[in-house]
């Protein structure tokens, strides 16, 4: 270097101040060799101790398991209804009465009819028993035998039938009387007293107690979550309070509006609460799901990094959403990397 400044403060006197000041810079220069590539500050953890299991929701009600429209089954006129809307009734208790007169009347028809077939049934039977005696000693014929026979087979015929309409016509009397086929709660009435009714004519609606259950509308992709979950619960709407639940049912069909799956499930206890309560079913999901802040996009694909040796290996996750936790199958002891995952590259080298 300093032959190269004697050689140019020969050449160049006039240039000679220039000179040094550039020989100054080269010399308080320090020397420095080329950066080399960073490796990014990456952390890893195993999947096992960094996985979730989130809690999935749905809005939910309270439904009565049977909801009764009772309708009359005989024609005539209301002569008095027991209970109004919001009364509580017991299984077999009477609701409405109507007029059972007519009822009566063809009750009593039938008895009579019976009496009088067995009457004659009697009577037949009298007949061929001193027929036989008379074959018995000749002076019948069989022939003439064989036509009391027939007699009293076609009478005992006859009095099945008259047995048979008398029991109709007590079926007839008992349906003037409409009584509550479970123990329910009165949710409308229709009738009025004085009123004409005719076999169809709607009288109460019960919606029954003690049976309720809980009726969801859950998104397909959460419902094989739910299938496997097992502690599913109910929680009514303003309280804390969360009730066991069980799942009894899934429509096998999607609703094409909500784009949701219908599920009724019942309480796993005994419960109070009326029927038309409103709330949230909620259930963690079985499946291990990654972070939604570990998720990471390449390309078109939502994933997560692993560490492979010393390799960031990227792996697709199947149904990820952006966002969201992602489910996963990897195994519990894949190293996941959990720290400068965005700054990763499919394949680059990792301490």
């Amino acid at each position: 270097m300093i032959t190269a400044l004697t050689w140019l403060t020969r050449r160049q006197p006039r240039h000679l101040a220039v000179t040094g000041l550039l020989l100054a810079s080269v010399l308080a220069a320090p020397w420095t060799r080329p950066a080399a590539a960073q490796t990014p500050d990456v952390r890893t953890a195993r999947l096992d101790s960094i996985w979730q299991f989130p809690e999935r929701s749905a809005p939910a009600q309270v439904l009565a398991r049977n909801e009764s429209r009772l309708t009359a089954e005989v024609a005539g006129t209301v002569t008095r209804w027991t209970v109004d809307v919001g009364a509580s009734v017991t299984r077999g208790a009477l609701l409405v009465q109507i007029d059972p007169r007519d009822s009566e009347l063809g009750v009593q028809r039938a008895e009579a009819g019976v009496e009088a077939a067995q009457a004659r049934l009697r009577l037949g039977e009298a007949q061929l028993a001193r027929a036989r005696e008379l074959v018995a000693q000749g002076f019948f014929s069989q022939e003439a035998l064989a036509q009391r026979e027939t007699e009293v087979a076609l009478q005992r015929a006859e009095l099945a039938s008259a047995q048979t309409q008398l029991a109709s016509a007590r079926r007839q009397l008992e349906k003037t009387a409409i009584r509550a086929p479970f123990n329910a709660t009165v949710a409308q009435r229709t009738v009025q007293q004085g009123e004409a009714v005719s076999p169809g004519t709607p009288l109460m609606v019960l919606a029954e107690t003690g049976a309720a259950e809980v009726q969801a509308s859950v998104p397909p992709t959460d419902v094989p979550g739910l299938r496997r979950a097992t502690g599913a619960q109910f929680q009514v709407q303003g309280q804390t309070e969360r009730l066991s639940v069980r799942l009894l049912r899934v429509a096998g069909t999607v609703q094409s509006g909500s784009r949701t799956q219908t599920v009724r499930l019942g309480f796993t206890e005994a419960t109070a609460l009326p029927p038309g309560s409103s709330g949230l079913l909620l259930w963690q999901d079985p499946s291990p799901h990654i972070p939604a802040s570990l998720v990471v996009k390449r390309g078109q694909a939502l994933g997560v990094f692993v560490q492979e040796g010393r390799v960031a290996r990227f792996v697709p996750l199947s149904g990820a959403q952006e966002g969201r936790a992602a489910p996963t199958t990897l195994p519990a002891e894949t190293l996941i990397v959990v720290r400068g995952q965005a700054a990763l590259n499919d394949g680059q080298s990792i301490d």
